[in-house]
């Protein structure tokens, strides 16, 4: 007899249809990525967009935790600032070469997270997130007092080098040309998560997430899938960190700190958790709302509060499943 798993593993006749939809999608999205530094008028915004741009990498890899594994993440700054400290450091003391750096920022975070993702994910609840929580806030107290690592709670500025894998590092500080690898990277990554959730290994995952005591009992690990979720968030954490320490040329322990991952995580429930493209979505939003509520008000955290208690209690599966079904209203489907 088919498994509820291998039904869900299993949809040959509907994935070229989905695939090709998909491939549309992320063509016309790297196009309009391409074209961004004549759409967006100044520097400044080109800054400010790519700065958002970080924050979307971020919150997608917290949303889509929250998607796979049904876990939510307090400590997901721990390895967005791993992967920014890691760069930051050993470019900046010169320890190994440039792309042996970049390779270890983002090979780092990935594997603290997925040895911690094989005993993280047997807890659930609150347990689950107060854990990551302290793990997170255990990275902060470490780099917030080792002044000999990164001159602690001051931070670190550090110098790129001239040229990584043959090109010029000292563009990943222009504004254009960060926005648009920042985009091209985070629309790149939304599409290897729609992937991945199609996959056997994201089936099952999604299958452990829906109920982990059917999962084992039809012979299923429900420890290593739930691990390589965690691995991959972190990856794109990680990642986000490393673009937001290369373009800004500096590394602080607030990389680190539990309000990184709680902004990140208001970011992914105001787009809309159960979906992919959510996070991003909310964090572009967010991010915006925090650069516009800064100009007229001190105290804009109480207005993102707000916004987000508004959100919780009238959106509850965010801006996306509000337009979704505003759409689907609109279409009659």
């Amino acid at each position: 007899m088919t498994t509820l798993i291998e039904a869900r593993a299993a949809k040959p006749r509907r994935k070229p249809v989905g695939h090709a939809m998909l491939i549309g999608g992320a063509v016309a999205a790297l196009a309009v990525g391409a074209a961004l530094p004549w759409i967006v008028p100044t520097k400044i915004a080109m800054s400010l967009l790519a700065q958002a741009m970080f924050d979307a990498l971020l919150a997608t890899s917290v949303g889509f935790l929250i998607l796979q594994n049904g876990r939510t993440s307090f400590g997901q700054a721990a390895f967005f600032g791993l992967g920014g400290y890691t760069i930051g450091v050993l470019v900046a003391r010169q320890w190994v070469a440039p792309e042996l750096a970049l390779l270890a920022a983002l090979i780092l975070p990935t594997a603290v997270a997925f040895l911690l993702g094989l005993v993280i994910s047997r807890i659930t609840g609150v347990a689950h997130a107060m854990l990551t929580l302290a793990v997170g806030q255990a990275f902060y107290e470490v780099v917030f007092r080792w002044r000999e690592l990164a001159k602690g709670d001051d931070g670190m500025s550090f110098d790129l080098p001239a040229r990584v894998f043959g090109f010029s590092a000292r563009k990943l500080q222009d504004p254009a040309f960060m926005l648009v690898l920042s985009w091209t990277i985070l629309v790149l990554v939304l599409v290897g998560l729609v992937l991945f959730t199609r996959s056997r290994v994201g089936q099952v995952a999604a299958a452990i997430r829906d109920n982990e005591e059917r999962a084992r009992f039809l012979g299923y690990s429900t420890v290593m899938p739930p691990a390589l979720v965690y691995a991959i968030a972190a990856f794109i954490a990680a990642t986000a960190g490393i673009l937001q320490a290369c373009y800004n040329g500096y590394i602080a322990p607030q990389m680190f700190h539990w309000s990184t991952s709680g902004f990140a995580l208001i970011m992914a429930i105001i787009g809309g958790a159960k979906f992919i493209f959510g996070p991003a979505i909310g964090a572009i939003v967010l991010f915006y709302i925090k650069d516009f509520a800064g100009q007229f008000a001190e105290y804009w955290p109480a207005i993102v509060g707000g916004i987000l208690v508004v959100v919780t209690l009238t959106m509850p599966r965010g801006v996306v499943g509000l337009a979704l079904l505003l759409w689907r209203r609109g279409t009659g489907r």
